[in-house]
């Protein structure tokens, strides 16, 4: 391999260099080697400002300093397959690290056996495990015993003891603790009896899950957790299938915290976004643009108007349909011999049943939840911009700069005292009855907390073999500037097939498809008028595809807290969702994303594409028997 010459003398000229590299990076896929000056101490350098010589690869690319003194080469290529060693030089200091090269195919190895052995077995554990497994063994130069201890020792202890994931775990185990007491103490079938009084048929069930979805706005996590686990005891009642809860729990979560604008996913995308007009010089800040795309986020608009439509017309298509049948005709809402990702949490027995006091151990916990993620957003917004020094904000900066995770926390906690002292001090529940009760929550989401956890792991490996950046690699190179939103669309929906998070794949491609919309328009001579709606098509292809793939996949986190809030059997939520997951994007890149490309005001696409996805649900759907509260 070729070596990379530069060479500017440095200030304070380091004793020797020490180099960061991937564990294994990806034949002709740039990758990142971090060079830190060192002197005979061992210490950084800060003040150096030389460019060493880096040996060892086809391409080192450009290099930028960080504050430390390292310079960060970040384009590096290396061409064959096999192990080899990067060396840095300056003068008299050296430096060398090794590191593996295998054949970026292989990268997708870890997600597709996953998803083929989740399919063909129906054993999402073992799928998963097989999966991390598999990229683990890849990353340790195909050692296949230590691929599998690392699993545990690296990725699992990884997975639980990250900061941000150790919150959705407590506040996913409180909510199922929630979910106990309300169950135990009737709570829930009394807020179900005041729902059903509105919601008596299972058309208005449906519906009145897809608008609660309106309600909980704020963050996708809690809008499935919350939505799932209180609708189900009214589904439930009205037979409408464990796996049609799940997908409308899973349609409007991530369909309105990714779209409107004040949420938890705002200020992540607006900083993509940022990033990415920053490289092309654009004279708007991240937010305006983030506004403008919202007209052209066309699937998450249309998979809502989809589910909505199934809700209203009474009608479902694919699996869903006999999913649908079973439940109103048989009264059977989950799939005999399924295994739902949480137990059946039983009321208790000595609880009077005909209570017209009973709703409020089932609204009173709920609004806790609810008042209390206000004020926790509230809080932690406030006090982050005030760390920041900012004394003008209004309510978009509060909810973008708060602590989602500590808010779900605080709100979790809130919900299960609520329920335990009102079950107490009404003597509905003994003391004893209401921590069992909450203990009993709790078992209840151990194997969709075990499901969610695996599903971060193999996530981390897939991060970890550079999949994102290979499938990018590949799929980058499109001439045609008008038909780059349509390729964005595609890419980002396998990525996040593919890799189970719709943030890592935005994170991924935002800051590379923004400038190639800027460069393609630019060389085809397209004018301002005609290149700013393929821009922003671009971001909102990204945004849109993101939320896609990540509906399609058995291995994203919320298309697992969809089946875990639902009782749902996690397979059974996938391959019914699938067909209306694709209907809706089919929908998106006929009407929507290619005619806007084309120059067709979005207002146009998008009134198209709703009344088509009704049309889709009229025609291709078969009416269920309507189901009423029992």
């Amino acid at each position: 391999m070729a070596g990379q010459t530069g060479g500017a003398e440095a200030p304070e000229h380091p004793a020797s260099f020490a180099l960061e590299t991937p564990r294994v990076v990806l034949t002709g896929v740039p990758f990142e080697v971090v060079v830190t000056p060192q002197a005979e101490s061992g210490d950084p350098l800060p003040g150096y400002r030389g460019t060493p010589r880096l040996d060892g690869v086809d391409q080192a690319g450009s290099s930028t300093y960080r504050g430390d003194g390292a310079v960060v080469f970040s384009s590096v290529l290396v061409e064959d397959s096999g192990r080899f060693e990067i060396s840095a030089a300056d003068g008299a200091a050296r430096g060398a690290a090794g590191t593996r090269a295998i054949p970026g195919i292989w990268s997708l190895a870890p997600p597709m056996l996953a998803i083929l052995l989740a399919i063909l077995f129906r054993q999402v554990v073992l799928a998963l495990v097989a999966g991390v497994w598999i990229g683990s063994t890849l990353l340790l130069n195909f050692n296949p015993l230590a691929g599998f201890f690392e699993v545990g020792s690296r990725y699992v202890i990884g997975a639980v003891t990250d900061s941000d994931r150790a919150h959705i775990i407590i506040f996913s185990m409180m909510f199922g603790g929630l979910a106990g007491i309300l169950s135990r103490s009737g709570g829930a079938r009394g807020f179900a009896q005041l729902i059903t009084s509105f919601a008596r048929t299972a058309r208005r069930g449906q519906v009145s899950t897809m608008v609660t979805a309106l309600v909980v706005f704020f963050d996708d996590y809690a809008n499935v957790i919350i939505r799932g686990n209180l609708m189900r005891p009214i589904t439930d009642g009205l037979r409408v299938s464990r796996e049609k809860l799940a997908f409308l729990t899973d349609t409007g979560a991530a369909s309105v915290a990714s779209t409107v604008i004040v949420s938890t996913w705002v200020g992540y995308e607006v900083g993509l976004i940022d990033q990415g007009l920053e490289l092309i010089d654009y004279p708007e800040d991240g937010y305006s643009v983030f506004l403008r795309t919202i007209p052209y986020r066309f699937y998450p608009i249309f998979s809502f108007a989809l589910a909505l439509a199934v809700g209203f017309l009474g009608r479902d298509f694919g699996p869903m349909r006999a999913a649908e049948e079973r439940a109103r005709r048989l009264n059977q809402p989950l799939r005999p011999g399924s295994e739902p990702a949480t137990e059946s949490l039983d009321e208790d027995p000595g609880v009077e049943r005909i209570n017209s006091g009973l709703w409020m151990g089932g609204v009173f916990p709920v609004l806790a939840v609810l008042v209390t993620a206000g004020i926790a957003i509230w809080l932690t917004g406030t006090r982050a911009l005030a760390a920041e020094g900012v004394t003008a904000y209004g309510l978009r900066e509060i909810v973008t700069n708060s602590d989602s995770y500590i808010a779900l926390l605080w709100a979790s906690v809130a919900g299960c005292v609520t329920g335990i002292v009102l079950a107490v001090a009404r003597r509905i529940l003994s003391l004893g009855s209401a921590i069992g009760a909450w203990i009993a929550g709790l078992r209840s989401m151990v194997l969709a907390i075990v499901i969610l956890v695996l599903a971060w792991c193999i996530g981390d490996v897939t991060a970890e073999l550079h999949a994102a950046q290979y499938l990018v690699q590949v799929l980058q190179n499109v001439l045609n500037p008008s038909l780059l939103p349509t390729l964005t669309f595609v890419v980002a929906g396998v990525m996040a097939f593919a890799t189970g998070t719709s943030w890592a794949t935005m994170a991924v491609l935002m800051p590379l498809v923004i400038p190639l919309s800027h460069a393609l328009a630019q060389n085809a001579g397209l004018a301002v008028a005609v290149s700013d709606p393929i821009l922003m098509g671009v971001v909102g292809a990204v945004l849109a595809g993101a939320v896609f793939g990540d509906h399609c996949s058995p291995i994203s986190d919320t298309t697992v807290l969809s089946s875990m809030a639902s009782a749902c059997d996690h397979l059974d939520h996938v391959k019914t969702q699938l067909p209306y997951a694709l209907s809706a994007a089919g929908i998106a890149i006929v009407l929507g994303i290619l005619p806007t490309s084309f120059g067709v005001s979005p207002g146009i696409a998008l009134i198209a594409g709703i009344a088509a996805a009704i049309l889709v649900v009229r025609l291709a759907g078969a009416r269920i028997e309507e189901g009423s509260a029992s």
